[in-house]
C-alpha cells in the first residue's frame, strides 16, 4: 500500500510505525473528522488462499475487531474502525504519543527501570487486565512491545483480540516440528507451552514476565533457543528478582514471583487482586506481613501469594480478606486458597485458624448455582428462585454473609424475582447485595453497580420512576468515570435512564439521550445488533410518545425489518417490532393496513406461542381495535367479548389487559347507540380498577369519565355532573404522580 494511499475514502496512510508478524502499523489521517490515528495492516489475502480459509479469516477479523471496539478503558488503546481494503484487513486505533516497554529497555541499555515506574506500569497495567477480564475478553500475547508509555505517564496495552486472531488462524509462528502455537515464547504461560485451556490468569503470568523484564532488565529465561525458554516457563523456578537486582523491595520481588506460578492456582486469583496488593504495598508499609501464628504447613490449601496473610479479618466478617476475592457468577468460586473458611477455636494467644471446607462442597455449591441460572434462562424463575435461595443459605453458612460468592446467590435470588412479577421482594434482595457489595468491594465495584442498577429496574417497575431515576444517574456517573462514556455496561446504563426519563414525562430528554445510545451502540456493535435494536426500538417509543407518529413508523418498520433478518420472522422480538408498526399505522388513519397487518400477526402469534397466550391476545386487541376505527363495530365487538373472556380466564378478571379489553366491549357498545349496556360494562371496569389500583389513580379517573359520559348520553345530567366533579375533585386532591427530578 503506497504512502499517500487513501483507503475506504476516508484514511490517508503516510509512513510505517511498526512492523510484526501479523502485519505493519501506519501514521494516517482520518480526513473525514479531521484527526491523526494509526492503521493497523494485516497481511494480504492474496489469491493463492484458499476460499474457506479467507471467509473464516474475515469473519474472525470482523468479529474480533468488534471485541476490540467494544473496549473503553484509559488503559485500552481505543479501536476507531475497521474493515478491508484491496484484500487487506485494516484496524483504525487512536494514534500513541509515546514508547513501548522495548523501546524503553532499548533506550536505556537494556537497564531495567526505575523501580517507582516499574510500580506505576504494574498497577496501570492490572487496573486494564482486570478490565478486560471482567469482559470475558483474555490477550494471549502480553509482552513489552504490546504496552506503551505515553508521554504524560499512562500506560496502555495494544491488541486486544489481534493476538488471538493470530493464533486461531496460524499467523503466529509454531516450533518445527511441535505443533505448540507460539505467541512469544520470553512471555508465554506454561498452560500455552503444553496447549492446555488458557484463561485470564494465562495473561498475568505474561505480565510477570514482562514485570520481572522491567525490573531487572532480562526477561526470566533469557536463552537463545526457544525450545530451552518453552522448557524454562514450564519446568524450572524462576530465580528471584533481587538476585539480579538488590535494590528491589521485597514485596515487588514476591508479587512478581507468584504471577510466574506454574499453575495458575497458584497465581493470584485475578488482575483486580494484583491491583489491590500493589496499592496496599505502594502506599503503606508492608501489608502481606501481617502477621498469622499458624505455620504456612499447617494451611496446605493456601497458595505461596496468600500464606502469610492474616485470615483474622475475614474470619470476622471485615473487608481486609474479602477484598481480595474476585468471582466468576456463573461457575463460583475455584481457586485453592478458597478452602479454609470455617473458624475453629484456638488458643488465647493465636489469632484464628480456619477449618477446612471441602472442595467438594464448594464444587457442589458451584454447580448448583449454575442449575439456578440455567432455570432462568428457561424462564422457569419460580424454581431458579428456589434453587439460588438455597444456594445462598449455604453459601452464607460456608463462606460468610458478605463473601462474594454469598453476594452473587443474593444478587440471583433478587434476579429471579423481578423476573417472576415479585418487584418488591427483588427491590429488597438488591438493595441488601448493593449495600454489602459496596462495603467489601467499594462503590465504584462493577458487581456494586450491577446490583444498584437493578435496584434502579425493580423501583422503576414499582412505578417509582423519581427514585430510579435518582439510582439511574448515580450510578451511570460511577461507570463513565470508571469504564468509560461508551463501555456497553455504560451504554446500558444510558438506555435504561432514557427509559425511565419517558415514564417521568421528559420525554424530549428520554428521546434525545436513546437516540445518542443507539448511534453508540450500532458504532460499536453494529447496525443489526439485537442491542442497538432494542435502543432504536425505545427511540421509536419516544417519537410515538411525542406524537410523531411518521418517523416511529419508520424507525419501527427499520426494526422489524433487521430482527426479522437477524432472528427471524417468528422471533419474539420480531414480531413485538410488527405489533408497534401496527399502532403506528392505526395513530396515522391508515387502518386498513394496520388490520392487515394484525390479522398476520395473530396467526404468526398463534403458531409461535397458541392462541391463549398473552401476547397473541394482545394482537387481537388490535385487530378488533381497527376494526372499531373502520366502523366495523359488530365485529369489534364480538372480537372484543371473545378476547375478554379468554383474558378473564388466563389472566383473572382484574387483570389490566382484562379490563382493557372490557373496556374496548363498552366503547363498541356505545357506537352501536346501546348506551344502558355500555355504562353498566364501564362501571365494572371502573369499580375494578378502584379496588385494585385505587380512587386516584389515572386509569381509575378515565373509567369515571366514561362513566359519565354514558349518563350524559342517556339523559341523566345530574348524575353526569356529579360523576364529572368527582373525577375532578380527585384530580385536585391526588398527588403528583409525574414529579420529576
Amino acid at each position: 500500500m503506497g504512502e499517500t494511499r487513501l483507503i475506504q475514502g476516508r484514511y490517508r496512510l503516510h509512513d510505517v510505525i511498526g512492523r510484526g508478524g501479523m502485519g505493519e502499523v501506519w501514521r494516517a489521517t482520518d480526513e473525514s473528522l479531521g484527526r491523526r490515528v494509526a492503521v493497523k495492516c494485516l497481511k494480504p489475502l492474496g489469491p493463492q488462499q484458499d476460499a474457506n480459509f479467507v471467509t473464516v479469516l474475515r469473519e474472525r477479523f470482523r468479529r474480533e475487531a468488534r471485541v476490540a471496539a467494544s473496549l473503553q478503558h484509559r488503559g485500552v488503546t481505543v479501536v476507531h474502525d475497521f474493515g478491508e481494503s484491496d484484500g487487506v484487513l485494516f484496524l483504525v486505533m487512536e494514534l500513541l504519543e509515546g514508547h513501548n516497554l522495548s523501546q524503553l529497555l532499548e533506550e536505556n541499555k537494556q537497564h531495567p527501570l526505575p523501580v517507582r515506574d516499574v510500580v506505576d506500569i504494574a498497577e496501570q497495567v492490572a487496573d486494564a487486565l482486570a478490565y478486560t477480564h471482567r469482559q470475558g475478553i483474555v490477550h494471549r500475547d502480553l509482552k513489552p512491545a504490546n504496552i506503551m508509555r505515553l508521554g504524560d505517564g499512562a500506560v496502555k496495552i495494544c491488541d486486544f483480540g489481534i493476538a488471538r486472531l493470530g493464533a486461531d488462524i496460524g499467523f503466529t509462528s509454531r516450533l518445527t516440528g511441535t505443533g505448540i502455537a507460539m505467541g512469544t515464547p520470553h512471555y508465554m504461560s506454561p498452560e500455552q507451552i503444553s496447549g492446555g485451556e488458557v484463561d485470564h490468569r494465562s495473561d498475568l503470568y505474561s505480565l510477570g514476565c514482562v514485570l520481572y523484564e522491567i525490573a531487572t532488565g532480562a526477561p526470566p529465561f533469557d536463552l537463545d533457543d526457544a525450545w530451552a525458554v518453552l522448557v524454562g516457563h514450564r519446568d524450572t523456578p524462576p530465580e528471584p528478582l533481587r538476585t539480579h537486582r538488590a535494590e528491589l523491595p521485597d514485596y515487588l520481588d514476591r508479587i512478581i514471583l507468584d504471577l510466574l506460578a506454574k499453575t495458575p492456582e497458584e497465581r493470584p486469583t485475578d488482575a483486580t487482586d494484583l491491583r489491590r496488593r500493589i496499592v496496599s504495598a505502594r502506599t503503606g508499609p508492608e501489608r502481606f506481613s501481617l502477621e498469622v501464628r499458624v505455620p504456612a504447613a499447617a494451611l496446605p490449601g493456601l497458595p505461596s501469594w496468600a500464606r502469610r496473610m492474616s485470615s483474622g479479618h475475614r474470619a470476622t466478617g471485615g473487608s481486609l480478606a474479602l477484598s481480595t476475592v474476585a468471582y466468576d457468577p456463573a461457575a463460583g468460586l475455584t481457586g485453592q486458597w478458597t478452602t479454609p473458611s470455617r473458624v475453629v477455636p484456638q488458643r488465647p494467644d493465636d489469632r484464628v485458624v480456619l477449618a477446612p471446607v471441602p472442595a467438594e462442597l464448594l464444587a457442589v455449591l458451584a454447580s448448583r448455582h449454575r442449575a439456578g441460572l440455567s432455570l432462568g434462562r428457561l424462564g422457569r424463575w419460580e424454581e431458579a428462585a428456589d434453587v439460588h435461595r438455597s444456594v445462598a443459605e449455604d453459601r452464607e453458612r460456608v463462606l460468610g454473609p458478605d463473601h462474594p460468592d454469598t453476594l452473587a446467590s443474593r444478587y440471583e435470588v433478587g434476579f429471579t424475582l423481578s423476573r417472576s412479577g415479585r418487584p418488591a421482594d427483588a427491590l429488597g434482595a438488591f438493595a441488601q447485595v448493593a449495600e454489602a457489595r459496596e462495603r467489601v468491594l467499594g462503590p465504584d465495584h462493577a458487581d456494586t453497580l450491577a446490583a444498584r442498577q437493578e435496584t434502579a429496574y425493580v423501583l422503576g417497575r414499582l412505578g417509582r420512576h423519581f427514585e430510579a431515576h435518582q439510582v439511574y444517574a448515580a450510578v451511570l456517573a460511577s461507570r463513565e468515570r470508571t469504564m468509560g462514556p461508551e463501555h456497553p455496561d455504560t451504554l446500558r446504563c444510558r438506555h435504561n435512564l432514557a427509559f425511565n426519563l419517558g415514564r417521568l414525562g421528559r420525554l424530549e430528554e428520554s428521546y434525545r439521550m436513546a437516540r445518542e445510545v443507539a448511534e453508540a451502540r450500532a458504532r460499536l456493535l453494529g447496525d443489526e445488533h439485537p442491542d442497538t435494536l432494542v435502543t432504536r426500538y425505545e427511540v421509536a417509543y419516544t417519537l410515538g410518545q411525542l406524537g410523531r407518529w411518521p418517523e416511529a413508523l419508520a424507525t419501527y418498520r427499520d426494526v422489524a425489518s433487521a430482527r426479522g433478518a437477524v432472528l427471524g420472522p417468528d422471533h419474539p422480538d420480531t414480531l413485538a417490532a410488527r405489533y408497534e408498526v401496527g399502532i403506528c399505522l392505526g395513530r396515522l388513519g391508515r387502518s386498513a393496513e394496520a388490520l392487515e397487518l394484525y390479522r398476520d400477526l395473530v396467526d404468526a402469534r398463534t403458531r409461535v406461542h397458541g392462541p391463549d397466550d398473552p401476547e397473541t391476545l394482545r394482537a387481537r386487541h388490535g385487530l378488533g381495535v381497527n376494526l372499531g376505527r373502520l366502523s366495523r363495530w359488530e365485529e369489534a365487538v364480538e372480537e372484543a367479548r371473545d378476547v375478554c373472556a379468554i383474558r378473564e380466564r388466563v389472566l383473572g378478571p382484574d387483570h389490566p389487559d382484562t379490563l382493557v379489553s372490557r373496556r374496548e366491549i363498552a366503547v363498541g357498545l356505545g357506537w352501536l347507540a346501546r348506551w344502558s349496556d355500555a355504562l353498566a360494562v364501564y362501571r365494572q371496569v371502573a369499580d375494578a380498577r378502584e379496588r385494585v389500583l385505587g380512587t386516584d389513580h389515572p386509569d381509575t379517573l378515565a373509567s369515571r369519565h366514561d362513566e359519565a359520559h354514558c349518563l350524559e348520553q342517556l339523559g341523566r345530567h345530574e348524575e353526569a355532573v356529579d360523576r364529572y366533579r368527582h373525577v375532578a375533585a380527585v384530580h385536585r386532591e391526588a398527588p403528583d404522580r409525574n414529579t420529576t427530578p
